[in-house]
């Protein structure tokens, strides 16, 4: 087998990983946001300084790039932001996807008709917090979660009440246990303005979850009259300044309010368009389908980073094993299929990522995701949008696997030597749970699969085409169909064997858990292998090994020894940074 080598980009996977809808103004405008020294911090810094040096890298990106409202309305733009800013710096991606989706987004989405009205003083709430962020004055944080329970989001404890006295509301925290964590409001002397998810009461009914607009932090760090924020300790997984915050009487004016076409009249009476407040919650929870696009973009670009840090560690590099010395370490087997591995795990979450910065669902409308999704149990993102979310937890365990597997294969220096393959390990760890924990959206899409709610088993058709080639995509279909439509079947008897025995529906689907995540794993598995199908149909013809390996997750001989020369143009065509595939700093001569 020949040994790794370097080269050029192939053109047609170059094309294939650039996207066919970025213009290479917007590429060369992202790529000047986010240079080539945010890809490292200079040595010495505190917690609080690396922090401050962060957000100040944020405001930077976010007044070279293009502007947040076209960003927003232009997903391949966006996503192409926040993955160099992952592969850069993790905690920058975070920071910057807080900002733009989970701050801006719901201003945006919830309050664009505030925004175009002739706003008095009760109304400058949104308009003041839309300019200050737009503007970078301020950084955007979310306020969702709540530390004491779990699923919190369901159910938030943090009340928002109308004060007809002022015409605006109140924010309260009821006790610690609903403190909301976690937040990135630490540092002591930044802005920040935080998206805040509250349970509005009126009337002495709850009438939903509810988004506000609060600024936090004022121009100087200063937390606002109401506002309690407590640190929480230093942690290297994920670099941010995370807190819990209290809101202790916090009065906002009405304008405060994203209210998405719902209103208080003059005599009280309160209206809401979703028409329940299960329906609002999933409305609120509508910015979702952004982050989902983000998080498997950012998830795809740590994944070729960490392919390409892979591989430049391996080649090159010889063994002084008795068996055969010097060696080089890439004619040994699993570091070849390490290598591969890596390489075609990230041109399949490429694909993935692709698809979803063009896939369009009810959830994107304007008011929409109240409709077009299953009923829930666990948490609500499975109604925002099944298969975004889907690919989101799909994605982000992908990531996370061969992000570690690429640390282990680098020894030594995967592990003390190159951070961020540390770093993107955290990252791709945080957003198992970030933006929806994977665990939940499994179970709800399993749930949803038994009961066939709004899903249809795929039909894997009458047997193996292509005389059952492995290599064909259409074998791959009928193994994925066929095994997802077998376990939704197992899955949807052994419930119904259990209800109908007496047993209440949380004895019954607590004790097939294990077979759910599973099942939906299954359906996310013929999902991504849809999308790889179609990719190696429509790409370039060196895309379909790449993507033959990665399909059938194992590492077939013949693809193997077909893909391994060229390794090193299959991993050119991510157009990585210099500085992700350099000599380790301190062993570079000057």
């Amino acid at each position: 087998m020949e040994t790794f080598t370097a080269a050029v980009p192939d053109e047609g996977l170059l094309g294939f990983v650039r996207g066919p809808s970025l213009d290479p103004k917007t590429r060369t405008r992202i790529a000047e946001a986010v240079p080539e020294e945010f890809f490292t911090y200079p040595g010495g810094l505190t917690a609080r300084d690396h922090q401050a040096l962060t957000y100040d890298r944020l405001r930077r990106a976010g007044l070279a790039a293009p502007p947040a409202a076209e960003l927003l309305a232009d997903p391949a733009a966006l996503c192409a932001l926040l993955e160099r800013a992952a592969i850069a710096d993790p905690a920058l991606f975070h920071v910057m996807l807080l900002h733009y989706t989970l701050a801006l987004g719901p201003i945006l989405r919830f309050g664009a008709a505030q925004l175009t009205e002739d706003a008095g003083p009760g109304e400058r709430g949104v308009r003041d917090a839309h300019d200050a962020l737009a503007s970078m004055d301020s950084f955007g944080t979310l306020l969702m979660t709540e530390v004491g329970r779990s699923n919190s989001h369901l159910s938030p404890r943090t009340i928002a009440r109308h004060d007809p006295a002022s015409g605006g509301f109140v924010l309260s925290t009821p006790d610690v246990r609903a403190a909301k964590f976690p937040t990135s409001t630490a540092h002591p002397h930044l802005p920040k303005t935080a998206a805040v998810y509250a349970t509005l009461v009126h009337g002495g009914a709850e009438r939903g979850v509810f988004v506000f607009a609060v600024p936090l932090r004022g121009p100087g760090g200063e937390a606002a009259p109401g506002v309690r924020v407590v640190d929480a300790p230093e942690t290297t997984g994920l670099q941010v300044d995370y807190a819990a915050v209290l809101l202790d009487d916090l009065t906002v004016p009405y304008g405060a309010w994203l209210r998405d076409g719902a209103s208080i009249a003059a005599d009280g009476t309160f209206h809401d368009p979703a028409g329940s407040p299960a329906a609002r919650l999933t409305r609120s929870m509508g910015i979702a389908p952004a982050v989902w696009r983000a998080v498997i973009s950012a998830s795809a670009a740590i994944t070729r980073a960490s392919a390409g840090t892979l591989l430049a560690h391996s080649a090159g590099r010889t063994t002084l094993g008795r068996l055969a010395p010097r060696r080089p370490l890439t004619d040994y087997r699993n570091q070849q299929e390490a290598v591969l591995g890596a390489l075609a795990a990230g041109y399949a979450l490429t694909a993935v990522a692709q698809h979803v910065k063009t896939a369009r669902t009810a959830a994107d409308a304007p008011g929409g995701g109240t409709a077009g999704g299953p009923r829930t149990a666990w948490a609500p993102w499975s109604a925002v949008d099944r298969d975004l979310a889907l690919l989101k937890a799909a994605a982000t365990v992908q990531a996370q696997e061969t992000v570690s597997a690429c640390r282990v294969h680098s020894g030594a220096p995967g592990f003390a030597a190159v951070e961020r393959l540390n770093a993107y390990r955290g990252l791709a760890h945080a957003y198992m749970n970030a933006g929806g924990d994977n665990e939940l959206i499994l179970y709800d899409t399993a749930r949803a699969m038994a009961d066939l709610d709004r899903y249809t088993p795929p039909d894997p058709g009458a047997g193996p085409p292509d005389g059952g080639d492995l290599h064909s995509p259409a074998v791959w279909l009928f193994l994925a169909r066929d095994a997802e439509r077998r376990m939704r079947d197992r899955l949807a008897a052994r419930v119904a064997s259990a209800t109908g025995g007496g047993a209440d529906p949380f004895t019954a689907w607590n004790g097939n858990l294990v077979l759910a995540a599973r099942t939906a794993a299954a359906c996310a598995d013929r999902t991504v292998l849809e999308i790889l199908a179609a990719a190696a149909g429509s790409g370039p013809g060196e895309l379909a090994p790449v993507l033959g390996l990665h399909a059938l997750n194992l590492l077939d001989r013949r693809a193997c020894d077909e893909l391994a020369p060229r390794a090193g143009a299959l991993a050119a065509a991510f157009e990585l940074p210099a500085p992700l595939t350099a000599p380790a700093a301190f062993l570079t001569t000057p």
